[in-house]
């Protein structure tokens, strides 16, 4: 099996959906416009500076679902979805997928972002592999905290050679797609390392060590 993995946010997405997330639920008056807009913001700062402090942000994210009724959690997730993130959709990305689909590769997304943000999202580009930081539920509701190892810097190669050891599987041959220096522990251990729509720090170093780098804006 060769796995072709893929970042979500500004890779596969023209845009965040971590940060997406956080405007949705101000222009929905779901939460203090002002006070989460302003922390949004920082959060998604600290993120491209890579500075983030992963498990005070996903508090920071999930807490407006946390011990909410699950349909009213599936309702507001549906309308994000609708509005938020098919904008987002790229034609490039879709060509890539079907690329490696037509090679046989086995596709992956791993991102930083939190399952209940990424889940639908995966779902929908057809992919059925998908590591994502883990909400922690309980009784069918958000908790508000997440479980396990977060999929943010190193923890992404934590959580890959995870899933490589329980289905008995290697990197050999494996392709990985990212747009953010934060991606470099899991671009320095593939084979094939893209960088895509790069920041400044990854597409030096990319270039430094001669790795494709393309675009998938339209």
């Amino acid at each position: 099996m060769t796995l072709a993995i893929f970042d979500l946010d500004n890779t596969l997405l023209a845009g965040d959906s971590d940060h997406a997330w956080g405007e949705f639920l101000v222009d929905a008056e779901l939460v203090d416009p002002e006070s989460h807009r302003q922390q949004n913001d920082q959060f998604y700062q600290d993120y491209l500076n890579g500075e983030l402090d992963v498990y005070r942000y996903q508090r920071f994210a999930l807490s407006p679902i946390a011990g909410r009724d699950p349909e009213e959690v599936a309702a507001w997730r549906k309308a994000f979805m609708n509005s938020r993130i098919k904008p987002l959709y790229q034609r490039k990305a879709d060509t890539l997928l079907a690329s490696h689909r037509d090679r046989g590769h086995t596709l992956m997304i791993i991102t930083a972002t939190n399952r209940f943000v990424t889940g639908p999202i995966a779902e929908a580009m057809g992919i059925e592999h998908l590591l994502a930081t883990e909400p922690e539920v309980v009784d069918s509701r958000y908790t508000g905290d997440i479980v396990g190892v977060p999929t943010y810097q190193d923890g992404k190669v934590v959580r890959l050679r995870e899933w490589l050891e329980e289905h008995g599987e290697s990197l050999e041959g494996a392709w990985f797609y990212s747009d953010s220096h934060n991606d470099l522990p899991l671009l320095k251990l593939v084979d094939n390392p893209v960088a895509v729509d790069p920041d400044p720090t990854l597409e030096q170093y990319a270039r430094d060590q001669g790795w494709p780098v393309m675009s998938l804006r339209d």
